[in-house]
């Protein structure tokens, strides 16, 4: 499973260095230059997209040809309201293909697995109101379509939702 490894090891760097050092660097004017760096970097952080590491994997798993399912894809035009239930059809069916891949014994398997848990890493926290759900289709209510067609509406929907 990825994690925000690296920034989180960054992050604690600068906590040591201005938790020690702190009242030294305020003195002159090199130790204000790295505060103001230091107070720059989590903002960095912070644009960075969540779906960086999905977007990855669906790029591996993109032309993978031991895949061959029809998957629900929803509509990569919906309205904004309902763009968190969409990413949610998305990481449901992703199951599908882990289900397949495991019958078939996909190469692709383990990148599979690191959407659908980056996935339910990111929604477990997001909690769709009941009324955004009445206004938005349920996942089984969209066209079944072919894997090559469900990863690139995958990747459309995410690269809207970074945006």
């Amino acid at each position: 499973q990825k994690t925000h490894l690296k920034s989180i090891c960054l992050q604690y760097q600068l906590y040591l260095l201005l938790n020690s050092h702190f009242f030294c660097l305020l003195k002159n004017g090199m130790g204000l230059i790295i505060f103001f760096l230091c107070a720059y970097v989590p903002k960095t952080e912070a644009s960075h997209c969540k779906w960086a590491e999905v977007l990855e994997d669906l790029e591996k798993i993109k032309a993978s040809k031991d895949i061959d399912v029809s998957l629900y894809t929803a509509n990569t035009d919906e309205d904004e309201e309902c763009q968190e239930p969409v990413l949610r059809c998305f990481f449901l069916e992703t199951q599908v293909i882990i289900h397949e891949c495991s019958i078939k014994n996909c190469s692709a398997t383990p990148d599979i697995l690191n959407i659908w848990k980056n996935g339910n890493a990111s929604l477990e926290n997001n909690k769709v109101n009941s009324t955004t759900l009445a206004k938005c289709k349920e996942c089984e209510e969209y066209e079944e379509k072919k894997f090559t067609e469900f990863i690139q509406s995958f990747v459309k929907v995410i690269q809207r939702d970074c945006k």
